[in-house]
């Protein structure tokens, strides 16, 4: 029995000997994608997603700043937006 890989290198090739290249360039990224995924798990950078850590679709739980960043100053709200020259 062929894997999934194996028959989607197949249905492409046929695709592209057809003439069919939309459909040949979908299973070429298809392939990509799963060879995609094949080193993630390899390279342990595959994780599982935690849903509302940081938002809808992200997969870190917090973002650090770099060392020794400060918070930039407020900005006072009676001078906000307002010119230096007074007319």
């Amino acid at each position: 029995m062929a894997t999934n890989r194996e028959t989607l290198e197949r249905q492409m090739r046929e695709a592209a000997a057809a003439g069919k290249f939309e459909i040949a360039a979908k299973l070429r990224d298809d392939l990509k994608a799963l060879a995609d995924v094949d080193t993630a798990r390899e390279t342990g950078d595959l994780h599982r997603q935690q849903p509302g850590a940081m938002g809808l679709g992200t997969s870190r739980q917090a973002v650090e700043p770099p060392p020794g960043w400060v918070p930039p100053k407020r900005p006072d709200p009676m001078t906000a937006n307002r010119s230096k020259r007074r007319r």
